[in-house]
């Protein structure tokens, strides 16, 4: 199962000036993920207008967003979008969970089935501030705990380059500490933002950056990748 994280950064280029989200659905094609974890994929204003062409995802690379319980009508929840597969069997609806800070910022938690065996899936986009993403990963330990104990996938922009720092140091008894593989900024990566951590942690060996042209022009950050075993634990 190949899975990916993306912060689209609104649909604009490095430049952040031309708004050019077609770009965005080329580089997810580049990538055609099984889970792709998207972050800045919404109108800060416009919640309930989809940013990405869906039903062309849909159509072309068989993708579709995660429908969220308690917030109908809305492709996603606080800039986080999740695009799984056609035929992914839920095992539970996907929720919102609010983590505070200033921008404000949240998550997306959802338990589901891809074929390789159940597992739940956290995608998040966590604060600028240190103290602030400690609380927000201190949040969704919690989230993963009130859950049964099933392999986890957590996926994001966490805003976070320094190891055992803040939110990895919050994240890392129950996650490990990932690899280091830098996404930002995308013309010349040097900071670890983007990660793929999981619970138990060698579910994924190891990471990979997207670096193609392509994702270069299409936002500020490159995505990120991991390839998961034919069986879950």
């Amino acid at each position: 199962m190949l899975v990916a994280t993306y912060n689209i950064h609104r649909g604009r280029g490095p430049g952040g000036l031309r708004y050019h989200p077609a770009r965005i659905e080329a580089v997810i094609a580049e990538i055609a993920p099984d889970l792709i974890a998207l972050q800045e994929a919404q109108h800060y204003r416009r919640w309930g207008k989809p940013m990405l062409d869906m039903p062309a995802l849909g159509r072309d690379l068989g993708l579709e967003p995660l429908p969220i319980a308690d917030r109908p009508g809305e492709p996603g929840w606080r800039s986080n979008v999740l695009l799984v597969r056609r035929g992914a069997r839920l095992l539970r609806e996907p929720i919102s969970l609010r983590l505070g800070g200033m921008e404000p910022r949240g998550a997306l938690l959802a338990e589901l089935d891809c074929g390789w065996g159940p597992f739940r899936v956290i995608a998040t986009h966590l604060s600028l501030g240190p103290e602030r993403r400690a609380i927000q990963a201190h949040r969704l330990l919690e989230a993963m705990a009130a859950g049964p104990d099933l392999p986890t996938l957590l996926l994001g922009d966490l805003n976070e380059w320094r190891p055992g720092g803040s939110a990895l140091g919050v994240l890392a008894p129950v996650f490990g500490t990932p690899p280091r593989a830098p996404t930002f900024p995308a013309w010349h990566p040097v900071a670890s933002l983007d990660r793929i951590m999981a619970y138990p942690p060698g579910l994924v060996a190891a990471v990979t950056v997207h670096d193609t042209p392509l994702a270069r022009r299409a936002s500020d950050h490159l995505p990120l990748m991991a390839r998961l075993g034919a069986g879950l634990p």
